[in-house]
């Protein structure tokens, strides 16, 4: 029933949102809405009560912004305007008297023009007529006398490629982009019991809203302290979030919280004769369709998949946050492990590009994005990604120019030997870890910048950029030998981790070995010295995160370790289960007990819960056990290469811009369905398989490979 009424919700929102009906639609300057509605989502954040903003420099929208088309009437038309600002309008050059918001035009070239003026909102403009209205293909100038035109080039002779007008398919007048919030559904407590000085709440889960407390009444001081954990909401001088309201109800009523909180339990303690009968929540959710699926066997498997499926939902919200208690803000390691995931469940593409547009934020560039070097390169790693998985080009066009500079500021921070190195002001993150050192340049750092540079090579050749196409490429050469150069060790068969006064550090670490193995860096000797010395060695310092676990886990998958990567979900995440976790956490470590495992940052409390980088099995399960990748943009081309392991059956679907690829598998069977382009099936078969259509050619050991082609259900017979 609960899948249903999301669905039905889910079809509602996107009737709300979805411009393909439209002839009209909201536009802004490119970026801002992102920004600003960013902006008003990460200051919502509080600790103890007090308000807690983001630690980084935070952008502004343009306050002024000048909107243009010129259209071409067969007959008079009369259009009607709609903005979020004070505004002027010319019409072809000539200034209309008032701020007219009916007008009507006459036949033949007519030049639209108007300048938005909005200091607290994002200046955005609506026109609506028979045949002329905003949309995609208008220009916007923030005044910096260079147009932006329907191709995302600058009208001026300088070349410079800027990116289109914003828009985010609002598609109403009355539905203004400064009016938007998500949707609520009313949930209920499970129970409401007396415990000390007040009553505990329980919801059965962790949550996230609007806390209702029915029928209250009473006059005086109520505290409310919120937890995960039932020993968080309990902890009332140690838990993370908290709120105390003056109440005075003469007659019962039912209140609900202003500011929306994540928690499981609630702690209510109000003094005098402060009462209240039941509780109940506002449901704060974006509405996504689960497209994605999977379903096993092994029940403990299929519960870890729900329950990364419900972590998911939690931190997808205006955009991909980190977690629902603490931060609840946009960081880029963790969205761009949120973006994969939804690859294999939603599919949402608006929402990746509203928090990759928000996380870069506007010009000048002055820091590495959320003050983390390796953070600025994830962000470009997600580009690439984003397009091999949906085939925006679009996007890649607009979002270019600020790949440009972003990547500008970073190169000019290489130290002399042309290696990244921490500047005053950046934080070198690499994982939450026991004593890692960040002296000197990290091999992680350059491996990641490598993959930026290739990515940025990749995406100029795709926005016509030749000559910028072969510097980021010569650049990422020069960077791929210095790592090899420098960091390599024969003796190890690994890279160290790091080198200090030009001198490579004893330590290894597994970031740069794993990443290495996954980015195809490694030739099959290189790979294998770094799984024996590294991955299966037990004197490297061991991943606690499910952060850095998600990498670990795709390295052995792409060594062919993919039943220790099975037992690894089973262990881990249905570890966190076995402690009653309802959603997955940002980090757990098997060997600490009770209530140590709330504990972080030197805080009783201070782990999240529910945190978007716990929910990897999705991206897992998906990619190297249903086994449906891209191998090209959009799916036009695609691998499927399914693997039981320690599996009786599984099944599973996986949402592509064209429909969902579907899969069932078990011992000896394999039904498969694509709705779009050309597959290539690779099989593991003790026997040659058969199919209803179609031949196998044979590729290895017991391997097997069968083109597959849209719109027909295989059937195929082989054995494990």
């Amino acid at each position: 029933m609960r899948r249903i009424v999301l669905l039905v919700l889910a079809v509602c929102f996107a009737n709300y949102l979805s411009a393909q009906n439209q002839s009209a639609t909201w536009i802004w300057y490119p970026g801002d809405y992102e920004v600003w509605l960013s902006n008003d989502m990460q200051n919502r954040r509080t600790e103890r009560g007090t308000f807690f903003p983001p630690f980084w420099k935070m952008d502004s929208h343009y306050v002024l912004v000048e909107f243009h088309k010129e259209f071409q009437l067969d007959k008079p038309e009369e259009i009607s305007i709609y903005a979020e600002g004070v505004y002027n309008v010319k019409i072809n050059g000539k200034m209309v008297h008032g701020t007219p918001s009916k007008l009507k035009l006459d036949k033949g070239t007519q030049k639209v023009t108007i300048k938005v003026h909005n200091q607290a909102h994002v200046p955005s403009l609506m026109v609506q007529g028979e045949t002329v209205n905003t949309s995609k293909d208008w220009l916007v100038t923030f005044e910096d006398k260079e147009w932006i035109d329907e191709t995302g080039k600058a009208s001026d002779a300088s070349g410079t490629t800027y990116v289109k007008v914003g828009y985010w398919n609002f598609n109403d007048p009355e539905n203004k982009p400064s009016a938007f919030k998500l949707p609520t559904r009313l949930e209920h407590a499970v129970s409401v019991t007396p415990h000390k000085d007040g009553k505990l709440i329980d919801f059965g889960v962790n949550t996230f809203g609007f806390l209702t407390l029915k029928d209250l009444k009473g006059k005086g001081q109520l505290e409310i302290y919120y937890g995960e954990s039932k020993e968080e909401a309990l902890g009332i001088e140690t838990c993370e979030t908290l709120d105390v309201l003056d109440i005075n109800n003469s007659s019962p009523a039912d209140t609900t919280l202003e500011n929306s909180k994540a928690f499981r339990y609630v702690y209510v303690i109000g003094e005098n004769d402060l009462d209240f009968k039941g509780a109940d929540m506002l449901y704060e959710y974006l509405p996504v369709e689960e497209r994605g699926t999977f379903k096993s066997s092994n029940d403990r498997l299929n519960k870890i998949w729900d329950v990364a499926n419900y972590t998911m939902e939690l931190t997808s919200r205006e955009f991909y946050i980190d977690g629902i208690k603490r931060d609840r803000w946009i960081w880029s390691g963790d969205a761009y492990q949120s973006y994969a995931m939804n690859y294999y469940l939603g599919f949402d593409q608006e929402t990746v590009k509203r928090t990759i547009y928000a996380l870069r934020g506007k010009e000048p560039t002055q820091s590495h994005i959320n003050t983390i070097m390796d953070y600025s390169f994830y962000w470009f790693l997600s580009i690439y990604d984003y397009y091999l998985y949906t085939g925006d080009r679009e996007f890649i066009e607009a979002i270019y120019p600020r790949m440009q500079t972003l990547m500008e500021f970073v190169l000019e921070r290489r130290n002399k030997e042309g290696l990244m190195q921490g500047l005053a002001g950046d934080w070198v993150f690499v994982d939450w870890a026991e004593g890692l050192s960040k002296e000197g340049a990290l091999s992680f750092e350059q491996l990641l910048l490598c993959r930026s540079l290739e990515t940025m090579a990749f995406c100029a050749e795709l926005v016509g950029e030749n000559k910028e196409k072969d510097y980021y490429n010569a650049e990422a050469k020069e960077l791929k030998d210095k790592i090899f150069n420098y960091y390599w060790n024969e003796n190890k068969q690994a890279f160290v981790h790091s080198v200090v006064d030009g001198e490579q550090s004893d330590n290894v670490t597994r970031y740069t070995n794993m990443f290495a193995i996954f980015f195809d860096y490694l030739n099959d000797q290189q790979k294998q010295g770094v799984k024996s010395n590294v991955l299966f060695n037990d004197d490297v310092q061991k991943i606690l995160t499910p952060y850095m676990r998600y990498y670990e886990l795709e390295a052995l998958c792409a060594l062919d370790e993919k039943d220790i990567v099975m037992q690894e979900m089973l262990d881990y995440w249905g570890g966190m289960l076995d402690l009653g976790a309802t959603t997955f956490w940002e980090e757990y470590n098997p060997e600490k007990q009770g209530a140590d495992h709330y504990s972080m940052y030197g805080r009783e409390f201070g782990k999240s819960l529910c945190h978007s980088w716990g929910a990897s099995p999705i991206y897992l399960l998906g990619k190297y056990f249903i086994g449906v990748k891209p191998t090209s943009p959009a799916y036009d081309t695609y691998l499927i290469e399914p693997y039981l392991s320690t599996l009786e059956w599984m099944e599973g679907t996986v949402p592509t811009p064209q429909g969902d690829i579907k899969v069932h598998m078990d011992n000896q069977t394999l039904t498969l369905s694509a709705p779009h382009g050309v597959g290539t099936l690779r099989l593991n078969s003790s026997i040659v398989p058969t199919a209803n259509k179609g031949e196998f050619t044979k590729v290895g050991d017991n391997l097997y490979e069968m083109r597959i082609d849209k719109d027909f259900e295989y059937k195929i017979n082989y054995k494990k």
